[in-house]
């Protein structure tokens, strides 16, 4: 039974089974889905950078497009510079908030084709599995469901995709 000293539930959310918690960590529930969202946008600007710049240790746009060739992923200029760019580009504007849902959506249809092609190696990410890809692909399939959320500049413009 709730006390003066226990914060009320929210209607319809289920109470705290320890009240003192919940004043812990209420007041940074607005910043769980932000720090989500900023957090896979910023982990994919890099993954991005190295296939088009180079950078980070990666090869480049060039060796990029190469390697999807051989992969047999043709016209290899092409599905190179799409996942590069959606990788770098579609990292910032996750991690902005900005056209949030389409970002996260080619986003996550990137990590559905690298799961599957990582399926025959098992499930651990250490043997090269696919443990990886699928939770990225969850993550990013719930930006593009859920949106940029209450910091995001799609809310601060005032339009959401």
């Amino acid at each position: 039974m709730p006390t003066d000293m226990t914060p009320p539930a929210a209607p319809g959310r289920p109470g705290t089974i320890c009240p003192a918690l919940a004043r812990l960590y209420r007041p940074f529930e607005p910043f769980a889905w932000p720090a989500i969202r900023i957090a896979a946008g910023a982990c994919l600007v890099p993954h991005g950078a190295q296939k088009m710049f180079g950078a980070f240790g990666g090869r480049g746009l060039a060796a990029t497009m190469e390697g999807f060739a051989r992969t047999g992923f043709e016209p290899g200029w092409l599905w190179g510079s799409l996942v590069a760019g959606t990788e770098f580009f579609g990292g910032l504007l996750i991690a902005l908030g900005l056209l949030t849902r389409p970002a996260a959506f080619a986003a996550a249809v990137l990590m559905a084709v690298a799961l599957t092609r990582h399926l025959d190696r098992g499930f651990f990410w250490g043997q090269g599995g696919w443990e990886y890809p699928a939770m990225w692909l969850v993550v990013l399939a719930a930006i593009a469901v859920r949106g940029g959320g209450r910091f995001s500049l799609d809310r601060a413009i005032g339009r959401e995709f």
